[in-house]
């Protein structure tokens, strides 16, 4: 895949002599310099004659690194390998360059640059979705057009990248449909660019976890230097069979806390208890959360576990550990009772749990129980809310929204969230419960839950303005492991392939991690979320394995890990080239 740097201009010629480089505009801060790497050259050789319009990427001038405000011009080279030829101020023959998919995707606005419209900032573009038009009269087969155009540093920090595909307008887009541009843009910062990072937060770098077992932080620690560690606590509080019973004297989350930190990882616990209390665990979701939340013995019973996670964890103030409250739940909440979380029956008060007495018997009640027991039991505790996109009755993956509406539903989560008045620290969200493959082949939904550049978009756009709009961090959770690279991931039980890990840890220039980290996330914690789907370990118990390639799947296994070592790999060489540092 070829990169480009951007800009419409020139003349068309079948004599290529191309710039090293377009000078940046002097940076205005005296600490902060903007600067233009070298330009890429054209391919030694490309088809030509191809019977239609054609083209073919041509050379380019270098990424720049800017200043934030700074502008920059940059170019690039298409050669006309068509027999026909292009024609400037014709519908049907001029060749533009329009944006492209992942960054922005097709057709849409960019914050690189544009013409003013549709939330895009003034650079001169012809249009917001229109980054330069061919700027000689003609050009014929053979020829080579310089696009030239301009962009703009946004003010956040971070890699951008801006996404280019040729078209003849009002006909069809041509080749090379691969062509994008890197910016990076220098410097801390500004205030109120991002909500701030929740207090006794470890780190001011993105930042990886994953799911471990009991007794497992040496080993977890030894493969990548990662920052976190999750376990569930589940099995119901009524039932005999929940986490209070996995050890001596409820002492599960004082080991798994202790061994987290003297590995020097935070100790996440997600906490999914009411879905498996009685009498809501002989009924389906969510119809069991609802049959709990209405019944007082399960609520008191609700409490006082969590009263006691609390008093387990409080134990052990100089950790700080991390508590995601009941993931699902508020979805359904939401789901069923719209967007005011005070007309969502539960029992808080009238559940007759002690600390509690007074407070409302609704969702708003619930949050605050949370919150209350926290505060009096466990103040080294940071509380983490489950944001679920189902919440709103609509889901980006499957039904392909316009941004409009996309905002729309962001902002409905946002407004939920924040009627709950309440101090949840943080918000944890995630991308599936299960590998895409998995679904496809033990769900059947005909690889509906596969992933492609422009979900990836929506997602980041949903996430970055729930973000702005409850100014809360984000942490991606419960990621699935599966990839399309090791021979391991043959779309079996237990190895079941997916793209999450390679999309965020496999992209060379970080852009598809500056992205998420522009929108508010500042972790990203990996693991399966049900048995068949595929673990960062040896799950199946079937060791080193490497069966035939159903695909691209060509690379030999690293160890036993049931996705062939692809995502310890990965974790490794992130933190080995360097953590990147938050917005």
């Amino acid at each position: 895949m070829r990169r480009f740097a951007i800009a419409a201009v020139l003349v068309a010629s079948t004599i290529v002599q191309f710039p090293v480089g377009i000078a940046a505009r002097a940076a205005v801060a005296a600490d902060c310099v903007s600067s233009t790497g070298p330009g890429i050259p054209p391919p030694a050789s490309i088809p030509i004659g191809i019977p239609g319009f054609h083209a073919a990427w041509y050379g380019q001038s270098g990424y720049p690194t800017l200043c934030p405000g700074d502008r920059s011009t940059a170019v690039v080279a298409f050669y006309n390998t068509g027999s026909r030829g292009w024609v400037n101020g014709r519908l049907g023959e001029v060749a533009y360059l329009g944006t492209w998919g992942p960054e922005p995707g097709q057709d849409r606005a960019s914050p690189l640059g544009g013409d003013g419209a549709a939330g895009s900032p003034a650079t001169g573009w012809p249009r917001y979705n229109r980054v330069a038009v061919q700027p000689a009269s003609y050009v014929g087969p053979g020829q080579v057009a310089w696009f030239q155009f301009t962009v703009i540093a946004p003010s956040i920090p971070g890699t951008y990248r801006l996404s280019i595909r040729p078209l003849i307008e009002g006909a069809q887009w041509m080749e090379d449909y691969g062509v994008f541009w890197y910016v990076t843009v220098a410097g801390t910062a500004p205030v109120g660019s991002q909500p701030a990072l929740p207090s006794r937060w470890p780190s001011r770098s993105l930042e990886i976890g994953m799911t471990d077992e009991p007794n497992g932080a040496a080993a977890m620690r030894a493969s990548a230097p990662f920052a976190f560690r999750y376990q569930y606590l589940s099995g119901g509080v009524n039932t005999g069979r929940g986490w209070t019973t996995w050890d001596s004297n409820a002492q599960f989350p004082t080991t798994y806390i202790q061994d987290s930190a003297r590995y020097g990882m935070m100790p996440v616990f997600s906490y999914y208890q009411l879905r498996q209390s009685a009498p809501g665990n002989a009924m389906g979701e969510p119809a069991s959360d609802f049959a709990n939340l209405a019944n007082a013995s399960t609520m008191a019973a609700f409490y006082a576990d969590l009263k006691l996670f609390f008093q387990k964890a409080g134990a052990q103030s100089a950790t700080t550990v991390l508590l995601h409250v009941e993931p699902d739940l508020w979805g359904y909440i939401q789901q069923r009772y719209g967007d005011d979380p005070t007309r969502a029956p539960v029992l808080v008060g009238a559940s007759g749990a002690p600390d509690l007495a007074g407070l409302p018997d609704d969702a708003v009640g619930l949050a605050r129980a949370v919150v209350k027991l926290r505060d009096t039991y466990a103040p080294n505790v940071l509380l983490a809310y489950h944001l679920s996109v189902f919440g709103t009755n609509h889901d980006p993956l499957y039904e392909k929204p316009a941004d409009a509406t996309l905002d729309t539903w962001a902002t409905r989560a946002a407004t939920f969230f924040n009627a709950l008045g309440t101090g949840f620290d943080l918000v944890f969200a995630e991308f599936s419960d299960a590998d895409a493959a998995y679904k496809r082949v033990q769900l059947g939904d005909g690889g509906a839950s596969w992933w492609y550049p422009e979900d990836f978009v929506r997602n980041v756009r949903f996430i970055g303005r729930f973000s702005a709009l409850s100014q809360k961090r984000i942490v991606m959770w419960q990621i699935p492991l599966g990839n399309t690279k090791m021979r391991a991931m043959n779309d079996t039980w237990d190895h079941f392939q997916d793209n999450k890990v390679e999309w965020l840890f496999d992209d060379p220039g970080r852009a598809n991690l500056s992205a998420y980290a522009r929108a508010g996330v500042i972790a990203f914690l990996f693991g399966r979320g049900g048995d068949g789907t595929t673990c960062a370990c040896d799950a199946a118990g079937d060791g080193v394995t490497n069966p035939a390639p159903i695909g691209a799947n060509t690379r030999q296994s690293l160890n036993a890990d049931d996705d062939g070592g692809y995502f310890r790999e990965r974790a490794s060489a992130y933190y080995a080239t360097g953590a990147m540092t938050l917005p």
